[in-house]
């Protein structure tokens, strides 16, 4: 007797959903979320998560509810994503490289992708520390920032050249535009 329900194709979007955010240059993936987008809204909306796609910029992500989405016995559910800050390092690489791209949308028109190279970060990076800091111990701590952006899927390293990263569209929606001035000013204020 088998009981197991039969298998559905969004199951390979739902997986790939739970392991971060799918960019639409994943043509298979992107195409059998968008066919079955409604199905996928349903499932993860009763373990009390969002499917969130932005067409616009080709890319789709879950998100949990808000506290005040959560009503009518959902705000009984355990949150799915624990929620942990960035550290400061991470923080400061998340900063940087969203006003890299914001630059790019903003001034680029030749490119396709937003490339930056590790040494011109590193310039930017190095002025949020104190001067008398050790160079060596600041490039460790921005490769260990940007290794760990990379896991959270926010860039990749290029692998024909690997002193540059490309930084993805999904590090507008981790820090919203609004929100971008305000963390380089605090991150500032933390580095005097």
């Amino acid at each position: 007797m088998n009981d197991r329900p039969e298998f559905s194709e969004a199951g390979i979007a739902a997986v790939k959903l739970l392991q971060g955010v799918i960019y639409e240059e994943d043509a298979d993936t992107w195409g059998n979320l968008l066919s079955n987008e409604s199905e996928l809204e349903t499932w993860f909306y009763k373990v009390g998560m969002v499917v969130v796609i932005d067409r616009s910029n080709g890319m789709a992500f879950l998100r949990q509810l808000s506290d005040d989405e959560r009503t009518e016995g959902y705000e009984r559910l355990p949150r799915m994503f624990v929620r942990s800050p960035l550290s400061y390092d991470a923080t400061l690489g998340c900063v940087l490289l969203r006003d890299e791209f914001r630059k790019f949308e903003d001034e680029d028109l030749d490119n396709e992708r937003c490339v930056v190279d590790a040494e011109t970060l590193f310039d930017r990076w190095k002025s949020f520390f104190p001067a008398k800091e050790d160079e060596v111990s600041l490039r460790k701590k921005l490769v260990k920032s940007l290794n760990q952006l990379e896991k959270h899927k926010l860039i990749r390293k290029l692998k024909t050249d690997t002193d540059h990263w490309e930084v993805r569209r999904a590090i507008k929606a981790r820090v919203p535009i609004d929100q971008l001035e305000q963390l380089k000013e605090r991150l500032a204020e933390h580095a005097k």
